[in-house]
């Protein structure tokens, strides 16, 4: 596995290698020993997946608040989805900023999200399911989110939305959050 830190600390992009042959393949999705080396948590208490009928589909961005922010490691198992993190801590020199990732099954990128960064993605193509370990439990009552086009982010997302959810939609911006 390739483990490639990126600018906004604490957010990696971890690259499986497979081992091919002629019989096909064998992958290595996840590594206790190598995260751990990383620095990187490797206690995840939910597995889940989202799947998503049409491309454009848009969830985010989400997050859970202290004391129950969560760690993401987040795959594409079919379709392609363009992956965001924005950047949330308070002390963080990235503050505000983001990143995005192109994940696929082809290409078995994972995206870690550290806590205190929020996460959203949109689909590629139509029918595709994003896998995620997840360190926390859901806790309804921390769960929130910002607006996908918050112009203090200025995302620039590939697709126009072809469809989000009524919450996702109305998240507030990040201007009505500070007063």
């Amino acid at each position: 596995m390739r483990f490639t830190e990126t600018k906004l600390k604490g957010v990696w992009l971890i690259e499986p290698t497979p081992i091919i042959d002629d019989r096909g393949s064998f992958t290595r999705l996840f590594c206790e020993k190598e995260m751990a080396d990383c620095g990187l948590a490797t206690r995840f208490v939910q597995h889940s997946r989202s799947h998503s009928v049409k491309r454009g589909t848009l969830r985010g961005l989400h997050y859970q608040e202290e004391p129950y922010a969560e760690v993401k490691l987040v795959s594409c198992v079919r379709g392609a989805i363009f992956d965001v993190v924005v950047d949330l801590r308070p002390n963080s020199p990235t503050r505000h900023q983001w990143l995005g990732f192109e994940l696929t099954p082809e290409n078995m990128k994972q995206v870690y999200i550290p806590a205190g960064l929020a996460h959203g993605f949109q689909t590629l193509t139509s029918d595709a399911e994003v896998s995620y370990l997840i360190s926390q439990f859901y806790t309804p009552h921390a769960s929130t989110g910002l607006r996908y086009n918050d112009p203090v982010f200025s995302i620039n997302w590939p697709l126009m939305p072809t469809a989000m959810s009524e919450r996702d939609v109305n998240w507030p911006l990040l201007k009505k959050l500070a007063s």
